[in-house]
């Protein structure tokens, strides 16, 4: 199953995507995101995790304005589950 990075703010879309069978990494720091196939964040704060730039290459999910279904179809159309 996949590996998805969620922002700790994000607590019902991390237990929806747990449900789900997702495997889930908490997003504290740059390094959290290594190994993640898409990231969920909360668009509460345009500086994540205290990062200017970023590699990560994989998908990001702006949570913000979304309920957790949404971000849960939003994370199996990018992983292609």
């Amino acid at each position: 199953m996949a590996k998805i990075g969620i922002e700790g703010t994000l607590a019902d879309v991390k237990g929806a995507l747990q449900e789900k069978g997702y495997e889930i990494v908490d997003l504290r720091q740059e390094e959290d995101v290594n190994g993640c196939d898409c990231c969920v964040i909360s668009g509460q704060d345009k500086n994540v995790m205290g990062m200017q730039t970023t590699s990560y290459k994989g998908s990001v999910i702006n949570a913000d304005g979304l309920t957790a279904d949404e971000v849960c179809k939003q994370v199996e159309q990018r992983v292609q589950l």
